[in-house]
């Protein structure tokens, strides 16, 4: 089995920053992606931002040139470094990763419970 802590979320004024961190615990042989992904009332769930194995990062549009993703393998967590907020990135925040339990596993998602960022003044 797999566990995902979240933390980092808040209330922020727009313009201002917030560091979330997910960290992935286990049964662990490898993870491939890790990602977050965000879900604002009425909305769909989106991605805002994702980083492979080989630290190649995809970003939302809406995202870019405002987040940077990161992770960090020993340690098997991965951050995500909100800059210049705006009231539109009010969401639930959820840490996703795709994780193989062992080499004969062909892996699946996990998701985190989620957590609260608000961007409002």
């Amino acid at each position: 089995q797999v566990q995902l802590a979240e933390s980092g979320g808040g209330l922020v004024e727009p313009g201002g920053s917030l560091r979330l961190s997910c960290t992935v615990s286990g049964r662990i042989w490898f993870i491939l992606e890790m990602g977050w992904y965000r879900e604002a009332p009425g909305q769909q769930r989106q991605l805002a931002a994702s980083i492979d194995a080989h630290g190649r990062a995809t970003y939302h549009d809406s995202t870019k040139g405002r987040f940077t993703i990161s992770r960090d393998d020993a340690a098997k967590t991965v951050h995500l470094q909100m800059d210049n907020l705006l009231p539109e990135d009010t969401a639930v925040y959820y840490c996703n990763v795709f994780v193989r339990e062992s080499i004969s596993d062909g892996g699946r998602d996990y998701w985190g419970q989620g957590t609260q960022v608000t961007v409002s003044s």
